[in-house]
């Protein structure tokens, strides 16, 4: 044999080694901190949720998980950053139905919540309640529509702008009832309501923790939640399926993603790790009591659900012709 043969008898061995050697192991948990984006600023349900989960899962895997708000455009810009960034299993995503089902469909985003982002486990749900303010004189669901069909385009509802999930929660509304209240869109919950309590917009599908203590004054009415079963906080309030429109539902909620090129092997060790919080007594305790449902889910189970939504969504942004405000 030639010395050139030889020489390529040892490549081929060594390249035949190296495609049966297994492929080395990922770092878990990551050796440098984790990062836990959330695309709203502090204080809100999102975020309080973000810092309970992330608190816990530092506690079990030994390593330092840091929430950051990274609030601005509905949650897009947060979602466009963990789009962005490493996929080496240190940064996720504190998801929201606006940004991953809803904002593609209304308005351009320079990522795809389906191939730019990956599924790793559903987080947290909660419905939405329909309130008014005292002043409109309706104590029912079916007085608001009453209300609304005796003076067409007259009831308006707020948002948290457009896109979002009460802004949808509205519109899927309007066309269960076949209605059609005027859509006011603000740049978040506080100003909403706070023109909801001024008596400026007459109705709001509210997020429950914030909208409960104005309805334990008496300054709100609450007409229905927007979930099929009741809320424990809220048993005696009807669902809108109850109150005539049977099938309603659109819950607000929250789920875990990750970089999209992020391995599998890496997303598996996160969705048993978030699975494990969500699942732990203390947490849910936690997280009940600020209405909020754990939704733990496979990566499989998400992405069907975020298809579903998807589905879901588009087909109403495109019947409404939902325009981005």
């Amino acid at each position: 044999m030639t010395t050139r043969q030889l020489l390529r008898a040892f490549a081929l061995t060594a390249a035949a080694l190296t495609l049966a050697s297994p492929a080395p192991a990922q770092d878990f948990p990551p050796k440098k901190p984790v990062t836990l984006v959330v695309g709203f600023a502090a204080g809100g349900a999102a975020d309080a949720a973000a810092r309970l989960i992330a608190k816990k899962l530092a506690a079990n895997i030994g390593q330092s998980v840091v929430v950051e708000n990274k609030g601005g455009a509905g949650g897009n810009i947060a979602h466009q950053y963990v789009a962005n960034a490493a996929p080496d299993g240190s940064v996720l995503l504190f998801g929201s139905i606006g940004p991953l089902t809803i904002a593609p469909h209304i308005m351009k985003v320079s990522y795809d919540p389906f191939k730019d982002l990956a599924p790793v486990s559903g987080g947290v749900n909660f419905p939405n309640v329909l309130v008014a303010h005292k002043a409109l004189g309706v104590k029912t669901l079916a007085e608001f529509v009453a209300l609304e069909k005796k003076k067409p385009n007259t009831l308006d509802f707020a948002s948290t702008g457009a896109g979002s999930a009460s802004h949808l929660a509205g519109e899927l509304f309007n066309q269960r009832a076949g209605i059609a209240m005027v859509h006011v869109p603000y740049k978040g919950g506080a100003p909403a309501l706070n023109d909801l309590l001024g008596e400026r917009v007459a109705s709001y599908f509210a997020a429950p923790p914030t909208a409960l203590p104005h309805v334990e004054t008496g300054a709100l009415v609450p007409l229905a939640t927007t979930g099929l079963t009741r809320p424990a906080y809220l048993p005696n309030i009807p669902t809108v399926a109850e109150a005539g429109y049977p099938g309603f539902e659109a819950l607000n909620w929250y789920a875990f993603v990750a970089p999209g090129k992020t391995p599998a092997p890496l997303l598996d060790r996160w969705n048993q790790e978030i699975v494990k919080v969500l699942n732990d007594a203390e947490v849910k305790g936690a997280l009940n009591q600020h209405g909020l449902t754990p939704q733990p889910t496979t990566r499989a189970e998400l992405t069907a659900f975020m298809r579903k939504e998807d589905a879901k969504w588009g087909a109403i942004v495109r019947e409404r012709n939902i325009k981005a405000n």
